[in-house]
């Protein structure tokens, strides 16, 4: 009775998985997704370096 565990078991490791075999469009659409990646982080980069877009102003209070 000595060999009792509590808890819950943990799930055997499943196998990893292979590979997939990828086709020509598969290919295209991973090559298209990583361009736009980096075009965006480019934009991203750029748009870092300038101000904000809009200055605020003055915030009037709505108070009556």
């Amino acid at each position: 009775m000595s060999n009792r565990q509590g808890g819950k078991l943990k799930p055997l490791k499943q196998a990893k998985k292979k590979a997939a075999d990828m086709d020509e469009d598969d290919l295209a659409f991973k090559a298209k997704q990583k361009a736009d990646a980096q075009a965006r982080k480019e934009m991203a980069s750029k748009a870092a370096g300038k101000g904000p877009l809009v200055g605020g102003g003055i915030k009037k209070s709505s108070k009556k």
